[in-house]
C-alpha cells in the first residue's frame, strides 16, 4: 500500500535503538516504520538522520506585553527553523499568565503559531486556591512559581506562599528555584557596570538555599516538582537524592558557556537567571547529566532588544534567545562525543513525554503525532545572528561553528520548515495532556 508521505532511507533513532528504516505518515500519525515503504509524497531523507520531534519546555514568548521583543509569531517561527516542534511558554508576560481570561488571550493569540504549543500558568501570592483549577484547562502545560524574581512580577518567595501553591493541585510544577531574600542581601554585592557581579549577587548559596526549601516542602505536600535551569554543582546531589519527586532541567547555555570568560567575551548578553557560574560548575552539569540526573534539556529563550542589553549592569535586563539553537548546540556537543544520541532524544522528546505525560508526542511510534525533527549530523554550520528569527536578532551563540544541523520539522504529517523555509505557516495547535483528557463530547 501507499501511504500519504513516506521519509525515505534516513537514520531513525528511537526506542528501536538506530538504523536506516522508512517512516510513513498517515493522518497526521506514523503509521509504518520499517522497509520498502511506499508513498504518495516521498522524502529523500538518505544521509539524514530522523529523530522524535525536539520539544524545547521552556520558552519565553514575551505576549502580550512585550512584543517589541518577541512575539508568539516570531518566537515559533525560531523554533521551527531549530527543528522544534512544540514548546511550553512562561507566564511572566504583561499582563501576567496567572487567570482563566490570561489564558485564553493567549490561545487565542497562538493561533498563527507555527508549532504545537502549551502554556504555563504562573503561581501568585494570591490565586493559590485557583492553582488546582487553572492547572487542568486546556492548552495548559502546568503550573510554574518563581521563588525568586526575575523578568516580569511574578513571585512567590515566602514558604507559606510556596507551601500553599503546592497544596493546590497534583500535576508537576514547574520552578525558578533561586532564594529572593538571599539575593536581596547580595544586591551589596553589586559593581555598576560590570556584570561579573552578576553570578555573585545570583549566588551558589541562593541557589541551594532555595532548591532545599523547595524540596523539603515538596515532600511535606506530595507534589511532583521540576527545578528548571539548574546551574550549581552543589544542587546535583541534593537532586540526585529526590528523584522520586523531583525532575530537573539544564540549559544549553549552562553546558557550553562558563564565567568569567563568556562575560569577558559577551558582556552582558552572558547575563542571564540563573546564571552563568564557572568551569568547575559546568563540568560538574556534564558529569551529573551523563549519569542521567537532567530529564530534559530547553532554551530559557528569553530574548531582550541589543538596546536593552547594552544598558550599564545592573540595568541590563537578564535573558537570551535561544529556541533556535537549542538543537544544532546539542549536536554539536554529541559531535564533540558529549552524549549520544539517545541521551539526546532522551533530552529533547521522551523526557518531556515522560515528565508531562504528553499525549500523543514525544515518541517516534507508531500510532503517535508524526512530530519529527530531521537532521544532518555532517553539515557544519557557523551560527550567526543574522540566522535569527527572533524580534531582537540576535544569539549569544554568534561565530560559533557547529556540526550538525536541523534539515526540516515535520508536525502531524505536516512539512513546516525545510532547509531553512519556514513551507507551511500558521498551522501549530495546542498540545494535550494525559492528565487532562475530558470525556468524548
Amino acid at each position: 500500500m501507499a501511504f500519504e508521505k513516506v521519509l525515505k532511507g534516513g537514520t531513525v533513532v528511537n526506542h528501536d535503538g538506530a538504523g536506516i528504516r522508512d517512516v510513513a505518515i498517515e493522518g497526521g500519525k506514523i503509521a509504518a516504520i520499517g522497509e520498502n515503504l511506499d508513498g504518495a509524497e516521498v522524502i529523500d531523507c538518505a544521509g539524514l538522520h530522523v529523530f522524535p520531534g525536539c520539544i524545547d519546555t521552556q520558552v519565553h514568548f514575551r505576549e502580550p506585553g512585550n512584543e517589541h521583543k518577541e512575539d508568539l509569531e516570531s518566537g515559533s517561527r525560531g523554533a521551527v527553523l531549530g527543528g522544534i516542534t512544540a514548546v511550553f511558554e512562561m507566564p511572566n508576560t504583561k499582563p501576567s499568565t496567572s487567570n482563566r481570561e490570561a489564558l485564553e488571550d493567549k490561545l487565542s493569540r497562538a493561533a498563527r503559531m507555527h508549532c504545537d504549543h502549551a502554556f504555563y500558568v504562573g503561581a501568585t501570592t494570591d490565586n493559590a486556591d485557583k492553582l488546582a483549577e487553572l492547572e487542568m484547562l486546556p492548552g495548559v502545560c502546568g503550573v510554574k512559581i518563581f521563588m525568586g524574581a526575575s523578568t516580569g512580577n511574578l513571585l512567590v518567595p515566602d514558604d507559606e506562599g510556596l507551601r500553599a501553591a503546592l497544596s493546590s493541585g497534583r500535576r508537576r510544577v514547574a520552578v525558578h528555584s533561586e532564594d529572593e531574600d538571599t539575593m536581596v542581601a547580595n544586591a551589596r554585592l553589586v559593581r555598576e557596570g560590570d556584570v561579573h557581579s552578576h553570578y555573585e549577587v545570583r549566588s551558589v548559596e541562593a541557589a541551594v538555599k532555595s532548591t532545599t526549601r523547595l524540596l523539603k516542602i515538596a515532600r511535606e505536600t506530595g507534589r511532583r516538582v521540576h527545578v528548571l535551569h539548574v546551574t550549581t554543582a552543589d544542587e546535583l546531589p541534593l537532586l540526585a537524592a529526590n528523584k522520586d519527586i523531583c525532575s530537573c532541567e539544564v540549559l544549553p547555555q549552562h553546558l557550553t558557556f562558563a564565567a568569567p570568560e563568556a562575560y569577558d567575551r559577551l558582556g552582558s548578553k552572558a547575563q542571564m537567571n540563573p546564571p552563568i557560574r564557572t568551569a568547575e560548575h559546568r563540568e560538574a552539569l556534564w558529569k551529573y547529566l551523563n549519569m542521567g540526573l537532567f530529564d530534559v534539556v530547553g532554551s530559557d529563550h528569553a530574548p531582550h532588544t541589543l538596546e536593552e542589553k547594552a544598558k550599564p549592569y545592573p540595568l541590563s535586563p537578564s535573558g537570551m534567545p535561544g529556541v533556535q539553537t537549542l538543537v544544532p548546540v546539542m549536536l554539536d556537543h554529541v559531535a564533540k562525543g558529549r552524549l549520544t544520541l539517545q541521551r539526546f532524544v532522551d533530552l529533547t522528546s521522551a523526557g518531556a513525554q515522560r515528565l508531562f505525560n504528553l499525549r500523543n508526542k514525544g515518541r517516534l511510534a507508531i500510532g503517535y503525532d508524526a512530530d519529527i525533527t530531521v537532521c544532518d549530523l555532517k553539515r557544519k554550520v557557523t551560527l550567526t545572528d543574522e540566522m535569527m528569527a527572533n524580534k531582537s536578532g540576535w544569539t549569544p551563540f554568534h561565530g560559533m561553528e557547529v556540526e550538525g544541523f536541523p534539515v526540516g520539522t515535520i508536525i502531524r504529517g505536516q512539512t513546516v520548515m525545510w532547509e531553512g523555509e519556514v513551507v507551511t505557516e500558521g498551522t501549530g495547535k495546542p498540545v494535550e495532556f494525559q492528565e487532562t483528557i475530558r470525556p468524548a463530547s
